[in-house]
């Protein structure tokens, strides 16, 4: 599959957008205490341990943005982030930790499927997957939720410098063939390393372009 291409005035677009000082805004463990519709919002969602919050530390260049509200007892709730800006980010919680009990699985789908369908300013949803093991049926299964609710997404791998470049393609190819095949995914799908950098850019390209357009 062909790798996203943007302007130089995308990425620097980007740059900028995440160099502002992005700080922690709120945070929401049932949908009647979401703050109030403000700009355009994109959400990360992910399995416990891909590596979300380092990605979005990396994203705002911050090394401790995500953790700042992640103490014990949160582990449930939705997480906001501001620069003060129109974008506003949002830390879902980790899913597929197989030792969560069913009743937080439970509070956890339903409080996810509440924002999904009841968030008009949510622009999209990226998903972040490992590249060193791709989809999961865990994975599939919140694709198949942001399907029904007909939100925006598209897929991240996370952890690239951890696989060969060939493996990293073989699992480009594959996760791209899968989620063309659904109907609210983007096509494209993104590689990035929060340890060396790599695709930040980009994925800071992408998020502008989107910002952009919904603006």
């Amino acid at each position: 599959m062909s790798t996203p291409a943007f302007s130089a005035e995308e990425a620097e677009a980007g740059r900028k957008l995440f160099a502002a000082e992005w700080r922690f805004l709120t945070a929401a463990a049932s949908f009647e205490s979401l703050p109030p519709m403000h700009g355009v919002e994109i959400a990360f969602a992910g399995r416990s341990n891909v590596g979300k919050s380092s990605l979005i530390n990396a994203l705002a260049n911050r090394n401790a943005l995500a953790r700042t509200s992640h103490t014990p007892g949160r582990t449930q709730e939705l997480i906001f982030f501001s620069a003060g800006g129109p974008l506003v980010l949002v830390d879902m919680p980790g899913y597929g930790y197989a030792a969560a009990p069913k009743a937080k699985i439970a509070a956890w789908t339903a409080l996810i499927r509440d924002f999904l369908r009841g968030r008009a300013n949510l622009a999209r949803v990226y998903v972040l997957v490992d590249a060193r093991h791709g989809l999961k049926s865990a994975d599939r299964d919140v694709l198949d939720l942001l399907d029904e609710a007909a939100v925006s997404y598209e897929i991240v791998l996370t952890k690239a410098d951890a696989v060969k470049a060939g493996e990293l393609a073989a699992t480009l190819v594959a996760v791209g063939a899968e989620v063309r095949q659904r109907p609210a995914a983007f096509p494209d799908v993104l590689a990035t390393s929060a340890r060396d950098g790599g695709g930040l850019a980009e994925l800071r390209a992408a998020v502008a372009r989107l910002l952009a357009e919904k603006q």
